[in-house]
């Protein structure tokens, strides 16, 4: 007895019931050790695979490019859904084809873009092989803000020349009352609007006008940028829309897409078959097809004034600008792939934007210039 309890010796019984709860309470704690080791190495599996995601996030290939207004509707399509498709972001800059075309010479961009091509003196100041690659085909169409006139006044060739170099002032001239006899033509000053930067919209246009007017390529000629005898200037399509808009009985210039997407009046021209044509898709296409035995294999063309009745006189590329050996390996193979995805796949998006997409033949030949891209001298596409 030991404080008045008495103690009593274990028993055989009660020495095995202690011993099997004691080599229970061992496996449950070998069984808790193993688990934990579980569950580190799935921590461990967890957190590699993190780290492996936050690699492959940080290795997202961003595309930066700047340039031409003209296509800017369509490169934000073709932007979002490469994107969503491959992961890809293209990051594009709509500042003009002329501010594009600086920014890619001086090498802060990936690639430039242009509705006017580069000239021979750029190209060699930009170093190495430029390559221009057409994207799409687009019109470029005069726009008007006139009180109590609709769609699709007739415009002739040297009518639109006069007006643009200030020869033409009202809108109720003569010449351009005969083209228009059913409209009610104010007796009202002419409003010129023009592009007050470096623009291949511009380009496409006074390229027409030279072609048209021996007077406008005396006096004014062709370029992204020239010394308008008259008007007012607008900043991309977008300023050049938004003065027509805000400013009555002018006249201007932008890309269709602009001009419909803005609920914007514009006229039909005279081609050179003699036809007044409504810009449109169809008129777009029929300009280029009428182009494509004349486009050479550096695609540095416009095809304004073509031949065909149905044809819409004043249209062109708009191109995309690399160099033709990247340096940047990983870059280059997407700038490549994303190109050749537009040639392909992206052309789907072009026509519900009022842009005409390459004809197959075309895309052949763009094919054979892509897989001439290089980084350190080997080819790119495989």
């Amino acid at each position: 007895m030991i404080n008045g309890m008495w103690k009593v010796a274990p028993t055989s019984v009660a020495r095995g019931a202690a011993r099997r709860r004691t080599e229970a309470e061992l496996q449950r704690g070998r069984g808790n050790f193993a688990w934990c080791r579980v569950k580190w190495n799935l921590g461990c599996i967890l957190l590699a695979i993190a780290v492996f995601a936050g690699g492959a996030a940080a290795q997202t290939v961003t595309l930066n490019g700047a340039g031409a207004t003209f296509p800017f509707p369509l490169y934000s399509k073709w932007s979002q859904v490469y994107a969503d498709e491959r992961g890809v972001q293209i990051n594009y800059q709509s500042i003009g084809s002329g501010g594009g075309i600086r920014q890619f010479m001086a090498k802060t961009v990936d690639f430039g873009a242009s509705d006017g091509p580069m000239t021979d003196e750029q190209i060699a100041q930009a170093g190495g092989q430029v390559l221009h690659i057409p994207m799409v085909a687009g019109a470029v169409v005069p726009v008007y803000n006139v009180t109590g006139v609709g769609q699709g006044l007739n415009f002739a060739p040297d009518v639109l020349a006069d007006i643009f170099l200030g020869r033409i002032t009202k809108w109720n001239d003569p010449r351009l009352a005969r083209l228009n006899p059913r409209a009610n033509l104010p007796a009202a000053d002419i409003v010129v609007v023009h592009r007050s930067d470096g623009s291949g919209t511009t380009a496409i246009w006074v390229n027409y006008l030279s072609k048209v007017s021996p007077m406008w390529k005396a006096r004014v000629g062709e370029g992204t940028s020239v010394n308008w005898p008259t008007g007012l200037g607008g900043r991309g399509n977008e300023g050049v829309a938004g003065l027509v808009r805000q400013t009555p009985n002018t006249l201007g210039y932008i890309e269709l897409a602009y001009a419909l997407t803005n609920k914007m009046t514009f006229g039909n021209v005279r081609n050179k078959a003699g036809q007044f044509v409504r810009p449109s898709l169809s008129s777009t296409t029929k300009a280029m097809d009428g182009a494509l035995r004349s486009i050479p294999d550096d695609f540095r063309v416009f095809f304004t004034n073509p031949d065909g009745k149905d044809a819409y006189p004043v249209a062109g590329f708009t191109w995309i600008l690399i160099n033709a050996e990247q340096t940047d390996s990983v870059k280059g193979k997407a700038l490549v792939e994303f190109l050749w995805w537009a040639i392909h796949d992206g052309q789907k998006y072009a026509p519900t934007l009022l842009y005409a997409p390459l004809p197959k033949s075309l895309v052949t030949k763009v094919e054979r210039t892509l897989k001439s891209v290089t980084y350190r001298g080997q080819a790119i596409l495989q």
